[in-house]
C-alpha cells in the first residue's frame, strides 16, 4: 500500500519498497513489506533497533531515487553522522579517510585536499560536491574550500559517497563520484545542545544550537567557531621555522521546515559563514607580509515539496550562493628597486534551479526525471581581469525497472550544455543488479561523464595590478600598472577539450545475519579510462595546461561492517593499478620523457597502491563508549601514512538534560610526513577532550 510523505514531530517516507520512520529523537525503523507489498508486524526491526542503518540500507544520492542498497546502479558509501562523532573525527575531510579508494592529504603545504582514484591537482575539480543538494564547491576556480565548508559535524546525519562516475545523476563536474552531505532535520532536532572540543596545535571548536519541533514549523539555529593552527614547522631555507597555516572561521545556519495541506511543505536554510584561512609568505613567494584569505560566505536555499499523489512527488529547489576572498600582501620582489601591495581577491556567486519530479508506475517500475539551470559568475581583477560568466542547462532521469522478481535494470543519462564550451554532452550509465539470494546482490555497471574545463582553466587572464609602489619619486608611473617585469598573463586562446571517462564496474552487496547481529559486505571491482586529462601547471610564470594525458586505472575495493548491540566494527581496503600516458600535441622543441613523465606524475601525486581503515566501537555498563580507528595509506609522494586513534568517552543522563565527556589521542606512526616536507608534526602524539551538553 503506498504511505503518503509528511513532516511533523514524526516523518513517514514512502520509497516503494520500504517505510522510513525518523521519531524526535532521529532513530530510524522500518516496517517491510512482504512479496505484495503488503507491510507485516514481525519482530524483524525490532531485533535490529540498535543498528545505525535499517537491515537493507537506503541510498539517497546515487540516481536521486530513494533505493535499497540491493537496486542502487553502483557502490555508495554510507557514513552516518553518528559514526563521525564516535570516532571522534575534527575535520569534515578527514571524515572520507574512512572511504575505500579515497586519499586524503594536503597540498600546496597546507591545503586539505580529497580526491577517489587519485586523480586530482590543486583544485578538486573532478568531484561533485552537495550539502543537501545545494552544490559546496567555489565554481569558477573549481576548488573545494574544505576548511571554510559550511557544516558542522554536529549537524551531520549522514555522508554518502557514490564511488563512481555519476554524471548521469549530477552532470559534469560528478566525473569520478559524488559526496552528498545530508544534515539532520530540524523536525529532529528539538531543543538546545552545546559541545565543544580542544587540543593539540591550538583546534578549538564551539558548537550551539537551539530549535523547535510543532505541528506547523520546525526550526534549527545553529552556531560554530572553528579553530587550528595547523602545522607545527615547515622548512625554509633548509632550516625548520614556525609554519603560519592555521584557520580560524564563525559558522551561522538557520533551518526551517513548513508543513502545509496535503503533505507538502517548504524547506528553507540560511547560512554565512566568516574567518580567515592562512596562508605563509614563504610558500607562496616569500612576501614581506603575510598573505591571509579573508573569508566571507553565504547561503540561501529554499526547496518547494508536492506530493501530487501517493505514487507522485516533485520538488523546486533554487539556491544562491556567494564566495568572497580577499587576499593582499606587501613585496618587494628580487632584482629590482621598488615594493609595492597588490592581491588575489575573487568574488564569486552561483545561482541554482532544479525541477525534480518522481513517479511510480508500480511497485517494480520507478522514474526520477528533472532539469536544471545553474548561472556562475565571477569577479577579479587577478584572475579574469575583470567578469566572466558561465550558464549551464542539463535534462537528466533515471528509470528503475525489476522485470522479474531477482532482476533490477537501472537506466539513466544527463544531458548537459554550457557556455564554457557551447555544446552539448551526453552522460549515460546502464546497471543490472541481480539478486543472488535474499540480501545478496550482484551488480554490473557501465557508465560514462565528461568534465568540462573550469572557467579559470578555460579562460584564465591571470596577472597582478601594483598599489602603493615605493618609492613612489621613483616608480610612481608603475602605480596600477598589471603586472611586473619579467611575468606575463595568461590568457588561452585555444578552448580545450571535455576530459572523458569510460567506467565498468562489477560489485557484490550483501548482508547476513550473525545471531543478534549483523554483517555487510560490499566488493567492487572498476576498469576506469580516462581520456584528454588536463594536466600542467597553474601558474602565472609557468602556464602549460593541456589536454595531454590518459589514465587507465583498475583495481577492486572493500569494504565491510559487523555490527552488535554492544559492538561494531568496520574495515575497509582499496588497491588500485594505474597507467599514464602522454597524449599532448608536438611540440617545438620535443618534449624529453622526463618532461612527458611530469605531466603524469602531476595528476598522480595522490593516488595511491594500498589503502584502507578499521575501526571498533564498544559499548560498556555506565553508559561509557570507547573508539579505535587505524587509517592507512602507501606512499604518497614522500612516506606512506599511518594513524591510529583512540576515544573514550562518559555520558550522563539526567531527567531533563544529558552531558558526555569524551577524551580523544591520535598518533602517528612514522616520522616523516607523507605529502610534503613542511608539514611537521613535533609530537606524534596528539591529545584533545570534548565536552557536551544537550537539553
Amino acid at each position: 500500500m503506498p504511505l503518503l510523505f509528511k513532516y511533523g514531530a514524526v516523518s513517514f517516507l514512502f520509497t516503494g519498497f520500504a517505510l522510513q520512520v525518523h521519531a524526535q529523537d532521529n532513530t530510524p525503523f522500518s516496517a517491510i513489506p512482504d512479496g505484495d507489498g503488503q507491510i507485516e508486524s514481525s519482530d524483524f526491526s525490532n531485533a535490529y533497533d540498535f543498528v545505525l542503518e535499517e537491515p537493507m540500507p537506503e541510498v539517497l544520492t546515487t540516481t536521486k531515487l530513494r533505493q535499497p542498497k540491493s537496486r542502487v546502479p553502483g557502490t555508495t558509501t554510507i557514513i552516518q553522522g553518528e559514526l563521525i562523532r564516535q570516532l571522534g573525527i575534527r575535520s569534515l575531510v578527514e571524515v572520507f579517510r574512512l572511504v575505500p579508494g579515497m586519499t586524503v592529504a594536503r597540498v600546496g603545504s597546507n591545503k586539505p585536499v580529497t580526491s577517489y582514484h587519485g586523480t586530482v591537482a590543486y583544485d578538486q575539480r573532478r568531484l561533485q560536491v552537495q550539502i543537501d543538494g545545494r552544490t559546496a564547491y567555489q565554481p569558477n576556480l573549481a576548488g573545494v574550500e574544505w576548511q571554510a565548508m559550511p557544516v558542522a559535524l554536529e549537524s551531520i546525519e549522514r555522508i554518502e559517497i557514490s564511488r563512481g562516475p555519476n554524471a548521469a545523476a549530477y552532470g559534469i563536474n560528478a566525473f569520478l563520484g559524488t559526496i552528498n552531505i545530508i544534515t539532520k532535520s530540524p523536525a529532529v532536532t528539538d531543543g538546545a545542545n552545546v559541545r565543544t572540543r580542544f587540543g593539540a596545535d591550538g583546534y578549538k571548536s564551539l558548537y550551539g544550537s537551539v530549535g523547535n519541533v510543532a505541528d506547523d514549523y520546525q526550526w534549527r539555529l545553529a552556531y560554530e567557531r572553528r579553530e587550528d593552527k595547523g602545522f607545527d614547522k615547515q622548512v625554509e631555507g633548509g632550516e625548520e621555522i614556525p609554519f603560519h597555516d592555521g584557520y580560524a572561521f564563525d559558522l551561522v545556519n538557520y533551518d526551517a521546515i513548513k508543513p502545509l495541506s496535503g503533505g507538502d511543505s517548504i524547506e528553507v536554510r540560511l547560512g554565512i559563514i566568516e574567518g580567515i584561512d592562512e596562508e605563509d609568505r614563504f610558500k607562496t613567494g616569500d612576501y614581506e607580509t603575510q598573505p591571509d584569505i579573508e573569508v566571507e560566505d553565504y547561503y540561501v536555499q529554499a526547496r518547494w515539496n508536492v506530493v501530487a499523489s501517493a505514487r507522485h512527488f516533485l520538488h523546486l529547489q533554487t539556491s544562491y550562493q556567494s564566495y568572497d576572498r580577499n587576499q593582499s600582501w606587501r613585496w618587494c620582489p628580487e632584482d629590482v628597486a621598488y615594493c609595492f601591495t597588490t592581491n588575489q581577491d575573487i568574488e564569486e556567486s552561483r545561482l541554482e534551479f532544479e525541477l525534480q519530479d518522481t513517479f511510480s508506475f508500480t511497485q517494480d517500475v520507478r522514474l526520477v526525471s528533472g532539469m536544471g539551470y545553474r548561472e556562475d559568475r565571477v569577479e577579479s581583477d587577478t584572475y579574469f581581469n575583470g567578469k566572466e560568466n558561465n550558464y549551464q542547462f542539463r535534462a537528466f532521469g533515471n528509470l528503475e525497472y525489476t522485470p522479474i522478481e531477482r532482476l533490477t535494470l537501472n537506466i539513466g543519462g544527463n544531458w548537459e550544455t554550457t557556455s564554457n564550451l557551447d555544446e552539448g554532452f551526453f552522460s549515460p550509465r546502464v546497471a543490472a543488479n541481480i539478486q543472488l539470494a535474499e540480501n545478496h546482490t550482484l551488480r554490473f555497471v557501465y557508465s560514462e561523464a565528461v568534465r568540462i574545463p573550469s572557467t579559470f582553466e578555460q579562460n584564465a587572464d591571470w596577472g597582478y595590478r601594483m598599489h602603493n609602489v615605493q618609492p613612489a619619486d621613483v616608480y610612481g608611473e608603475l602605480e596600477g600598472e598589471r603586472f611586473l617585469d619579467g611575468i606575463a598573463t595568461y590568457e588561452n586562446l585555444d578552448p580545450f577539450k571535455e576530459e572523458r571517462i569510460i567506467s565498468r564496474e562489477i560489485s557484490y552487496f550483501g548482508q547476513k545475519r550473525l545471531g543478534n547481529g549483523l554483517l555487510s559486505l560490499e566488493v567492487k571491482y572498476f576498469h576506469d579510462h580516462i581520456r584528454d586529462v588536463i594536466s600542467g601547471f597553474l601558474s602565472p610564470e609557468d602556464w602549460n595546461l593541456d589536454n595531454n594525458v590518459a589514465l587507465d586505472q583498475q583495481g577492486f575495493e572493500v569494504e565491510t561492517s559487523v555490527q552488535f548491540r554492544e559492538t561494531q566494527l568496520r574495515a575497509t581496503y582499496a588497491y588500485m593499478d594505474q597507467d599514464g600516458e602522454y597524449r599532448g600535441e608536438p611540440q617545438t622543441p620535443p618534449l624529453t620523457p622526463k618532461k612527458k613523465q611530469k605531466f603524469i606524475d602531476l595528476e598522480s601525486r595522490l593516488t595511491v597502491q594500498h589503502s584502507g581503515s578499521v575501526a571498533w566501537i564498544q559499548s560498556y555498563p555506565f553508559h561509557i563508549t570507547s573508539a579505535t580507528a587505524f587509517y592507512w595509506m602507501d606512499s604518497l609522494k614522500r612516506n606512506q601514512f599511518q594513524r591510529l586513534d583512540f576515544r573514550l568517552a562518559k555520558a550522563f543522563h539526567q531527567p531533563r538534560f544529558s552531558y558526555d565527556l569524551a577524551f580523544v589521542m591520535q598518533h602517528y606512526l612514522d616520522d616523516e610526513p607523507p605529502q610534503s616536507e613542511d608539514n611537521i608534526i613535533e609530537d606524534r602524539n596528539q591529545f584533545y577532550i570534548e565536552a557536551g551538553l544537550r537539553f
